[in-house]
C-alpha cells in the first residue's frame, strides 16, 4: 500500500473519497513532501444550505484529514498520527468558491520528533483559516492532532500506554 501514499497518488485517492467528492471538495495541491496541501470547496447548489450559503459541514469536513495527512507523510511509518479535537468559528457565511491552505514547517515536524522520541503522545494545534473568492476569511478552524512514535520505534519505552 505504499504506493498510496505518493502525494500525486494520495491527492486523486482523496478526490474520490465519497465525504469529499459527494460535498463538492477537492484537493486541489498536495506538495511532495506533504508540507503544504490545497483544499477547495466548490460553490454548487447542493453544497448550499438554506441561506444559499456554503454549508458548514462541509466546511467543517474540508479540514478534516489534511494536518494528520500531512504529519503522516512527513514522518513516516514510524508514527501513529490521529485527528484529536476540532471546533470551528464561522465568521460569516462564504457564498462563493471556499479555499483552505495547510501548511507544515520543519520546525513543527522537528518538534514532534522531539516530544514523542521516548513514545510520549504529543498534540499539536493547527489553525486553518477558510477564505472565500476575495480572500476574506469567512470561518477559523483549529485542530488538535494525536502524534506517537509507534512501539518498536520507540528510543525507550514509556509507561503510559495510547
Amino acid at each position: 500500500m505504499r504506493w498510496a501514499f505518493k502525494p500525486g497518488v494520495m491527492r486523486h485517492l482523496l478526490n474520490f473519497w465519497p465525504p469529499f467528492f459527494f460535498s463538492g471538495i477537492k484537493v486541489a495541491a498536495l506538495s511532495d513532501d506533504y508540507r503544504y496541501c490545497r483544499v477547495e470547496l466548490k460553490s454548487r447548489p447542493w453544497t448550499r444550505n438554506i441561506n444559499s450559503s456554503q454549508f458548514g459541514g462541509s466546511m467543517f469536513a474540508m479540514t478534516d484529514p489534511i494536518y494528520p495527512l500531512l504529519l503522516m507523510g512527513a514522518l513516516g511509518k514510524e508514527y501513529l498520527v490521529w485527528d484529536k479535537q476540532a471546533d470551528i468559528n464561522y465568521i460569516k457565511p462564504g457564498y462563493s468558491r471556499l479555499t483552505a491552505e495547510f501548511w507544515l514547517s520543519d520546525e513543527m515536524v522537528e518538534q514532534v520528533k522531539r516530544e514523542t522520541d521516548g513514545g510520549d503522545k504529543f498534540f499539536p494545534q493547527f489553525l486553518v483559516h477558510i477564505k472565500d473568492a476575495n480572500n476574506q476569511v469567512v470561518c477559523e478552524v483549529n485542530r488538535t492532532v494525536y502524534v506517537r512514535k509507534k512501539p518498536k520505534y520507540r528510543a525507550t519505552e514509556s509507561v503510559t500506554k495510547a
